[in-house]
């Protein structure tokens, strides 16, 4: 792994594999809108008090009164009747269960992936994520165990999307682009959420909560369409490449290991000491990423007393920031190694070690500034931003160490992640439920 790559060079940005990139920044973008959408409908869907009378609609008269003014759309009036009577430990079940799905399938689906190919394996996820993202408004109105068994089954669709990426990434991604490739790819999920915080509340409130579900299970088929057509395992295959990228891409892998052994090396895995490195990096990224995710909306509301519609913007923000971090994190990697500035272990090193620290830093000093408003917002961009520097250092290690592996080790490496984000988000809430509310900015502590 610490070997220098070739510094050969191929086509750039308008060859095919960055093309693959975009889909597949298209394709998490999808995910993570799908996976993100119930989080804002509910506020909507399990709004008791709307039939109080909420600021812009009166509901108070009777229901003669509602249809013959002509000011009030039928679309608001009748996702106003769309209310559900779920408890808040009902709603947590909800939640999770998406996450439990999502481990059920994360380690068979990267092992299969690396069998019969992801391109199968990936579109079938975003495929039956999609579609059920579009069933879910019916849904609630059956029952709620519907709800609970539809977002355990998109979790493992979800599960299934995730780990197969890195199977077409060792076949498609030159030692000296790996960077750049995987970063374009995977900031999908960062502008996902930066977009579903920005718009979410906005759909819901203009057309109504099952819109949300309609409209982003709707990209997600014309994804699908995508990625079907255009995606391929393998460029050897793929009838649009040219021969130049064909055979740039080919050299440049000729010493990666290509064995068709289909066992998996468990107990060499087991000793291997760089991949239990790997694991704890997913375990401490994802156990901050979890917190910032879960209750940052509820830290800008309560701690810098921001308004719901503003709070939704400013929770945006972070990930906007992290998306072209992610970016920017992967060009600059790929630039030490291709210009011979550094060697991959050590380049792997310093994003993994920066994306670590840094985060953590900033969030220690958020309980600091809490009197400067402006510091606290920056502070708060600044760890999910500086967080996704990991996504060029451990995250993608697994395509350095073992490539002919990545899917499964993906797999095994984001289940130690949704693990930490199990305890993190739990034992937050309990220290939360201890504390008062405005408070709530010392959990943030919890990251180090």
């Amino acid at each position: 792994m610490d070997k220098k790559p070739t510094t050969r060079k191929g086509p750039d940005f308008c060859s095919l594999r960055y093309g693959l990139a975009l889909i597949m920044h298209f394709s998490n973008f999808t995910l993570i809108t799908q996976r993100v959408s119930l989080s804002i409908a509910i506020i909507a869907m399990v709004n008791s008090t709307q039939h109080d009378g909420p600021s812009n609609v009166s509901t108070e008269g009777p229901l003669t009164d509602i249809l013959h003014n002509r000011s009030r759309s039928f679309k608001e009036f009748n996702t106003k009747t769309s209310v559900y009577q779920w408890s808040p430990e009902t709603q947590g079940i909800i939640f999770s269960s998406i996450s439990y799905g999502i481990i059920l399938t994360l380690i068979p689906s990267g092992y299969l992936a690396g069998i019969f190919g992801a391109k199968q394996i990936l579109g079938a996820g975003l495929l039956i994520s999609s579609l059920l993202t579009l069933f879910t408004p019916l849904a609630a109105d059956l029952g709620v165990i519907l709800v609970i068994v539809i977002r355990t089954v998109q979790g493992m669709a979800q599960g299934m999307a995730w780990t197969g990426q890195f199977t077409i990434w060792a076949k498609w991604a030159p030692p000296l682009e790996r960077s750049k490739l995987t970063s374009i790819a995977g900031s999908g999920a960062a502008f996902g959420s930066f977009i579903i915080l920005c718009v979410g509340g906005l759909i819901s409130q203009a057309l109504g909560w099952p819109f949300i579900f309609y409209i982003f299970g709707s990209i997600g088929c014309v994804c699908c369409l995508l990625w079907f057509t255009v995606i391929y395992d393998d460029p050897l295959h793929h009838p649009c490449i040219s021969v130049r990228e064909k055979e740039y891409i080919i050299s440049s892998l000729t010493q990666q290991s290509s064995s068709p052994r289909r066992s998996v090396p468990i107990k060499a895995m087991v000793r291997c000491l760089p991949l239990w490195a790997i694991f704890v990096g997913f375990f401490s990224h994802f156990w901050l990423c979890t917190i910032i995710i879960t209750y940052l909306p509820t830290y800008i509301s309560t701690v810098l007393h921001v308004n719901i519609r503003d709070s939704g913007v400013l929770s945006s923000l972070p990930f906007i920031a992290a998306s072209s971090c992610t970016i920017l994190g992967g060009q600059l990697a790929d630039f030490f190694l291709s210009r011979n500035l550094l060697s991959l272990i050590a380049v792997r090193k310093l994003f993994s070690f920066l994306g670590l620290l840094l985060p953590s830093l900033c969030a220690v000093a958020l309980p600091f500034v809490t009197s400067s408003y402006m510091a606290t917002i920056i502070l708060l961009i600044l760890i999910p931003g500086t967080s996704n520097l990991c996504d060029s250092g451990f995250i993608i290690n697994t395509l350095d160490v073992a490539p002919r592996y990545a899917s499964f080790l993906m797999g095994i490496s984001r289940g130690f992640g949704l693990i930490a984000g199990i305890i993190s988000s739990t034992t937050t809430g309990f220290l939360i439920s201890q504390e008062k509310i405005g408070q709530s900015g010392n959990v943030l502590n919890l990251n180090n």
